[in-house]
């Protein structure tokens, strides 16, 4: 079975639409809701979402596949023929009516298509081009979302695989990196060929755990939204952070390379507090502890992170 990821963009809307239609699309691309949508734009875009609809429910594979650059991925990964399976489809909606809008099209058609497959549209908050801090922002949720829902498909067998043939420019080069640390492969379509372009899980690692291990109490407090002072971050790569006003946060390399490390470096050692002012624990319980697997080592220091967290 397939864990398929297939972030979604505009095209199902501008692949129906003419010159001027296509410039209010392009105008209202980040708006959050039907609401914000200047009045007068409003009947033009209705009208190119009834035009589509009508189009993806009649559409054929092959129509599909003309009509959506997300659809046209899949249809060509699946070789022109949808199987008869549950594969699980996580199709990544930017927060914008018309992105939303049009990830349901796609969720619609595949479910309407073959009734085994669980189609899920995640719609991550900020994830709009409008404003760049909210973008990263953004960008580093969703790198915890993955790192929390793709390890367990992984893990029960599924082989993932990021469809980077549709969405926006700036989305789709922010998974192509972070898929050598999910994905068994990515795959795309050429916009001038029908060919599946694939790229295969590179046999690499990125190893900050050196990095991480000299940092550990300021990296977990990063982690859990804490405060943190500039001295604390000292020797922490500055592309690992982003910092607005005040506050010093993980940027989404920086959540990245935490989320990437943070299960392995867990399930070494049961680590001090995050903070200390908030919570101690004697050196009689870290011996009880300290001969558990690695396993339940790893769920002992994410429940010190939770509990310091619940203490601020």
């Amino acid at each position: 079975m397939y864990f398929i990821l297939s972030p979604c963009g505009t095209s199902l809307l501008t692949n129906q639409a003419n010159a001027d239609e296509k410039q209010i699309i392009f105008k209202n691309a980040n708006i959050k809701s039907y609401e914000e949508i200047p009045e007068e734009d409003r009947p033009i875009i209705d009208g190119v979402v009834e035009r589509v609809r009508d189009a993806v429910n009649k559409a054929d594979i092959k129509q599909a596949a003309k009509l959506s650059a997300e659809l046209n991925g899949i249809v060509h990964f699946y070789e022109g023929q949808l199987p008869e399976r549950s594969d699980y489809h996580f199709l990544l909606s930017t927060d914008t009516y018309l992105g939303s809008m049009t990830a349901q099209f796609v969720k619609h058609w595949l479910e309407a298509k073959n009734k085994k497959f669980i189609v899920e549209v995640f719609r991550q908050t900020d994830l709009r081009t409008v404003d760049i801090l909210s973008f990263q922002l953004a960008l580093s949720d969703l790198v915890k979302h993955l790192s929390n829902v793709v390890p367990e498909f992984s893990q029960n067998g599924y082989k993932v695989i990021f469809n980077l043939t549709g969405g926006f420019k700036s989305i789709q080069g922010f998974l192509q990196s972070i898929a050598n640390f999910y994905a068994n492969e990515s795959v795309y379509i050429f916009e001038t060929s029908s060919d599946l372009l694939r790229i295969p899980k590179l046999p690499l690692r990125l190893d900050a755990l050196h990095i991480i291990r000299e940092k550990l109490p300021t990296f977990r407090r990063l982690s859990l939204g804490l405060p943190v002072k500039d001295e604390e971050v000292q020797n922490i790569p500055e592309t690992l952070l982003l910092k607005i006003d005040d506050e010093i946060t993980f940027s989404p390399w920086g959540a990245l390379i935490w989320e990437d490390a943070k299960k392995e470096l867990y399930g070494e050692d049961i680590f001090p507090s995050p903070d200390e002012s908030k919570l101690l624990f004697s050196k009689e319980f870290k011996k009880t502890v300290q001969s558990l697997p690695p396993e339940r080592k790893v769920m002992v220091n994410e429940r010190i992170d939770q509990l310091v967290l619940h203490l601020y």
